[in-house]
């Protein structure tokens, strides 16, 4: 007989935002792959959970992967979480999920807690539907598109952020979502010093300037409405792009590069414009 997977939700900061089926998968589990084993001995410390812990995180290779694969064939059951919220969500455990459905092995949920849904809950911000994108890429055309799906999108986007890294994203956010949408800056959900702030992106840039932003942050994007995405993606708005671009001291042909890859549009058009805007500014 196999074994059994259970990917275990654990609370995204209260420790009691765990389920009671949560609590007795974990503790009748032969073991608990955690993303960090120190931050998750405290959660079972704190349930009197005694399963072993080992690691398991993004960094994990091939064969520890395909290690745990054959203690699931042998009959052991495993118990997969991250160090907060829903595993496979923003965080590792995706290789070995497949892995473990490619064995034939049982690959069961254990619902609860998710950063995602909590978020939206509070937030304040219009949603009939979502698009989650997770961590913004850092840098480079990639984050462009990114920010310009953001901004085309009709339906709200929901995005996680390190402290040090949301003020230049709220103020991207500022740049590429022309209309006042709301975005909301969701800050250390369920702990202590929770904070849900919620206007436009350039409102919440200058509540937090001058101040040391702290904690683990989800931001909510209001959805587009109809006619606003079409003009996101006018001429115009590619425009206003190319002028701030170079406002920023960016060459032309880096900035044609760049908008090409965005708007899957023919380089040397994008930079005899560039060049053209550069003449008259």
């Amino acid at each position: 007989m196999t074994g059994r997977l259970s990917i275990v939700a654990t609370p995204i900061g209260n420790l009691e935002d765990i389920t009671l089926r949560a609590l007795r998968v974990l503790r009748e589990a032969d073991l608990i792959l955690a993303e960090d084993t120190r931050h998750s001995r405290k959660l079972c410390s704190h349930h009197s959970i005694a399963t072993k812990l080992r690691a398991f995180h993004a960094h994990s290779s091939s064969s520890v992967v395909q290690k745990c694969v054959d203690e699931l064939a042998e009959g052991r059951h495993l118990a997969l979480i991250s160090d907060a919220g829903t595993p496979l969500v923003s965080d590792p455990g995706a290789a070995l999920v497949q892995a473990a459905r490619a064995a034939g092995i049982t690959v069961e949920s254990i619902p609860g807690p998710s950063a995602v849904a909590t978020a939206l809950c509070v937030s304040g911000v219009p949603f009939d539907s979502y698009r989650f994108v997770g961590f913004l890429p850092r840098t480079g055309s990639k984050r462009k598109k990114a920010l310009l799906q953001i901004a085309g999108s009709e339906e709200a986007s929901v995005l996680f952020e390190s402290p040090r890294r949301v003020v230049a994203t709220l103020e991207d956010l500022a740049t590429f979502v022309s209309a006042p949408r709301l975005v909301s800056l969701c800050r250390e959900l369920t702990k202590v010093h929770e904070e849900v702030v919620t206007g436009t992106a350039q409102a919440l840039v200058e509540r937090l300037q001058d101040r040391e932003v702290r904690g683990e942050i989800t931001l909510v994007v209001e959805g587009a409405k109809a006619h606003e995405v079409q003009a996101t993606l006018s001429p115009h708005e590619i425009d206003e792009h190319i002028q701030k671009a170079l406002a920023k001291g960016q060459s032309p042909r880096d900035i044609a590069r760049e908008l090409a890859a965005v708007y899957d549009l023919p380089k040397r058009e994008l930079y005899a414009r560039v060049v053209a805007l550069a003449e008259v500014s």
